[in-house]
C-alpha cells in the first residue's frame, strides 16, 4: 500500500465539535473524481489523481454519509445530518433538489430506474423520483428509542423482484414493493428471534445494518443482522429463516466478499490447475464479536479475529483483499480467507470513515480531516519449495 494523496480536507474550526469522519467516499472512475463528505458542513468533488478541490457544497449540518453517482443524469446524491437528502450536479455542485427528512440521512441512497429509495435516523424510508426529488411514496415504523445503539440501516434493493428491503431500530426487517410501498412478507422480528434464543428480553433491539443480497440453490436470501441475536439469512420473497448463527452479535456492518470463477495464476504454485471457482465470505464487523468471516450458505464461521480497541470501520474489497480503517490504528489491507493483515498504514489518526477502493486505488478521510488515496497492490504468488 502506498501513497499518492495526501491533503487536509476538513476546515479547521467548522467541524461542529465532532471527533470523527464517517461515512464512504463515492468513486466516479469515468471521470476521475471523488465525492466525500466532511464534518465541517461541506460536500467535495476532489480529482482522483491528486485530491485537489473541483467544487465544494456547504449544507447546514455535518456531512457523514455514503453518496451514490449517478451517470445517466451526472448527480450526485448524498445526505446530511442536517436532515436532507440533496442532489447536486456531479460537474459543477450546482443545488438540483433538497428533499428534507426531518432527521440525519448518513446511508447510500439505492437507485432503481427513475426511483431513490432512502432512509433516515427516525426509521422512515422514502422512494422519490430521481430527477425532481418528487415524493413517491413513505412508509414508518416508531423507532425504538433509548434501545438502539449504532445509527441505522440502509435500504437494499433487488431488480429481479421489485422488493426493497429495510432493517429498523426496533429489530423488524421488512420487504415492500418497490413501486407503491406496500408490505410483501410479514415483518420479520429479530429481536424477538434473539429473546427465544437467550430466553430473555434483550437489551438492545436495533438491525442497523443495510440488507445484503445474494444467491443460493434455492434462490435468493437477504442477509440481515440484529445488534443482540446475529446474524441471519432469510428468504427474499417469503422472509423465512435459512440459517442465523446467534453467536456472532454487535455486528454492525455486514459485507459479501466474492471472487468469481477463475484459471490459477500462470506465474502462481498452481499455475496449470484446474479452474478455481467462485468464492465467497460473508464478513460481519463487531466491536465486540471481532471481525468474522461466515459461510454464506450455512452461516458456520470460516475464521474470527479480534480487532483494536476502538473498533474498525466496515470492511471495503479491494484488490483481492479486505480494506478497513480502525479508530487508532491506521488502515489495513486483510485477507478475505483468514482476516490476517496483509499490509497497512498507520498515520497517526484512525480512521472512523469507510474506505471507497476501485481497481487498484483506494480513497478514505482520517479522523484529523487528511484526504487520503492509497495505491494497493496484490500481493505476489508465494512459490512453494519443491519436492
Amino acid at each position: 500500500m502506498t501513497v499518492f494523496v495526501h491533503r487536509a480536507l476538513t476546515t479547521p474550526g467548522r467541524t461542529s465539535g465532532e471527533d470523527w469522519e464517517r461515512g464512504k467516499p463515492e468513486i466516479d472512475h469515468r471521470h476521475d473524481r471523488v465525492f466525500v463528505g466532511s464534518s465541517d458542513r461541506g460536500f467535495y468533488a476532489l480529482r482522483a489523481g491528486d485530491g485537489s478541490t473541483l467544487w465544494r457544497f456547504e449544507t447546514l449540518g455535518v456531512v457523514q454519509s455514503e453518496p451514490l453517482y449517478d451517470p445517466e443524469m451526472d448527480y450526485v446524491y448524498f445526505g446530511s445530518n442536517d436532515g436532507a437528502l440533496y442532489a447536486v450536479k456531479a460537474a459543477t455542485g450546482e443545488l438540483v433538489y433538497r428533499f428534507d427528512t426531518g432527521a440525519e440521512v448518513s446511508r447510500k441512497p439505492v437507485r432503481a430506474g427513475e426511483t431513490l429509495y432512502f432512509s433516515n435516523a427516525s426509521d422512515f424510508l422514502f422512494a422519490i423520483d430521481r430527477r425532481s426529488g418528487k415524493q413517491r411514496w413513505q412508509v414508518h415504523r416508531t423507532p425504538a428509542l433509548g434501545m438502539e445503539i449504532s445509527g441505522h440501516a440502509g435500504p437494499a434493493y433487488d431488480p429481479a423482484s421489485n422488493l426493497v428491503y429495510m432493517a429498523y431500530s426496533d429489530g423488524h426487517i421488512i420487504a415492500y414493493d418497490g413501486n407503491d410501498g406496500s408490505e410483501k412478507w410479514t415483518p420479520v422480528d429479530l429481536s424477538a428471534e434473539a429473546e427465544q434464543a437467550s430466553g430473555e428480553a434483550p437489551r438492545y433491539l436495533d438491525a442497523d445494518t443495510t440488507p445484503v443480497l445474494d444467491d443460493h440453490a434455492g434462490g435468493r436470501v437477504v442477509y440481515v443482522s440484529s445488534y443482540a441475536g446475529g446474524v441471519y439469512a432469510l428468504d427474499a420473497l417469503t422472509g423465512a429463516r435459512v440459517w442465523s448463527n446467534d453467536k456472532a452479535v454487535g455486528v454492525t456492518d455486514l459485507v459479501l466478499w466474492r471472487e468469481g470463477p477463475h484459471r490459477p495464476n500462470p506465474n502462481g504454485p498452481d499455475k496449470g490447475g484446474p479452474e478455481v471457482p467462485e468464492r465467497k465470505v460473508l464478513v460481519a464487523s463487531s466491536a465486540t464479536y471481532g471481525l468474522a468471516g461466515l459461510d454464506p450458505f450455512t452461516g458456520r464461521v470460516l475464521w474470527r479475529n479480534k480487532v483494536p480497541e476502538g473498533g474498525i470501520t466496515a470492511p471495503t474489497p479491494a484488490a483481492g483483499g479486505l480494506l478497513v480503517g480502525t479508530s487508532r490504528y491506521g488502515l489495513f489491507l486483510l485477507s478475505p480467507r483468514n482476516g490476517k493483515p496483509i499490509d497497512g498504514i498507520d498515520l497517526g489518526s484512525g480512521f472512523a470513515q469507510t474506505p471507497a477502493a476501485f481497481g487498484g486505488r483506494a480513497y478514505a478521510m482520517t479522523n484529523a480531516g487528511t484526504f487520503l488515496g492509497v495505491s494497493i497492490a496484490p500481493p505476489l504468488p508465494i512459490k512453494r519449495p519443491a519436492r
